[in-house]
């Protein structure tokens, strides 16, 4: 592909692909997905130590045990994994006490919703979700071929659940609902979930994706399972990512009724998720008790630095993931840059925001004196 042609792509312009001896067309869907963005890694300042806190990434290493089992693993890498996943998924069911036939393991829990997507969606088909979000919903909308219906969130970053209600049309099958919301922070309410649910036709999917349950505090917030178990048409999304801190390694899972998840399984990449990264995540789940520590001490820096943030003016939504949302407009990469010429890297939303990722505490008060003087510059 040349140069150009990738351009024409990456900008929406449907094309053939010149080969050496062939014409190869593409999917007219792929020329309307958009590019997704990771979080930049820090530019090196001299006797400075670089953060990066674009990627909502634990900065703390691996749990107990979890390095000598991926070691052991590492034995045997000249074999295929459990295609099945049968111990993955029989360590994550006893751990929240459902069936070894209600997981489906991917790699991460993107891996997973791309099966979940493709598995209930086709041309001509809408998906509804909350805007801004997680940036890969449109990604993998766009790529199924069914079209995005994206609703604001409110003011303060929460899903307009009304709104998304009354977004629903024939042509819906899917659902997304990101609790906490990535990028903004928010979680949603149980009670406002419940009564969404109850305006949501049976036969639409609706997936809750949790990628940072762990780091809920809200006692208001909406509990996963309990809706589960409730609701037939509702899928979990969780990840080993976050919490975890095995981002590395990508491992991610649904929890969905059987024969649903029995049909996802079919649609995930065969050997998705390797030996290691299996081994990991089942060590991973052997150390709450590390697991809960870590997590407490993010959430604790977390309620700091969002103390700090509004006491210097900046109007920072509630959060109750591992990162935390300024919603600059204009000002967002201006923000950025001032935060990388100190040596740390957060993740602007050109005309939108920032989403910056809690870290250990001298990164955290690095990031605080960029907005104490980025606030003063700009008043």
């Amino acid at each position: 592909m040349t140069d150009d042609h990738a351009r024409g792509v990456a900008a929406g312009e449907p094309q053939d692909v010149e080969g050496a001896e062939a014409v190869v067309h593409l999917r007219e869907a792929l020329y309307g997905v958009p590019v997704y963005k990771p979080g930049k890694p820090p530019t090196v300042v001299p006797d400075v130590v670089p953060y990066k806190m674009s990627s909502n990434e634990n900065p703390f290493p691996p749990l107990p045990g979890v390095v000598e089992a991926v070691s052991e693993a590492a034995r045997a890498m000249n074999r295929y994994p459990d295609m099945g996943g049968a111990e993955l998924r029989t360590a994550i069911a006893a751990d929240l006490g459902v069936s070894p036939e209600e997981i489906v393991p991917g790699t991460g829990s993107s891996g997973v919703l791309s099966a979940i997507v493709g598995a209930s969606c086709e041309a001509g088909d809408e998906v509804v979700y909350a805007w801004r979000s997680f940036e890969a919903y449109p990604i993998m909308v766009a790529l199924s071929g069914a079209r995005s219906v994206q609703v604001p969130v409110t003011e303060d970053g929460r899903h307009d659940l009304a709104a998304m209600s009354a977004a629903i049309t024939p042509d819906t099958r899917l659902v997304l609902v990101c609790s906490p919301n990535n990028p903004t922070g928010p979680a949603v309410g149980a009670a406002e979930l419940e009564e969404f649910l109850s305006t949501v036709p049976e036969g639409v999917l609706v997936v809750l994706d949790e990628a940072y349950l762990e780091f809920v505090r809200d006692e208001a917030a909406v509990d996963g399972l309990a809706v589960y178990r409730a609701h037939p048409n509702v899928v979990l999304l969780r990840t080993f990512s976050k919490a975890y801190g095995l981002a590395g390694l990508r491992v991610g899972y649904a929890v969905a009724r059987p024969r649903l998840a029995t049909a996802l399984r079919s649609c995930v990449i065969p050997f998705a998720v390797s030996d290691l990264a299996a081994r990991a995540a089942i060590a991973s789940l052997g150390a709450k008790k590390e697991l809960f520590e870590r997590v407490e001490h993010l959430v604790e820096e977390r309620g700091r630095m969002l103390a700090a943030l509004r006491d210097l003016g900046y109007d920072v939504p509630d959060t109750q993931s591992n990162f935390l949302w300024l919603p600059l407009e204009e000002l967002a990469e201006g923000f950025a840059e001032a935060a990388d010429a100190r040596g740390l890297s957060v993740r602007p939303f050109a005309g939108e925001g920032v989403r910056v990722s809690v870290e250990v505490p001298e990164a955290n008060d690095r990031l605080l004196e960029v907005a104490r003087d980025f606030r003063g510059q700009a008043s």
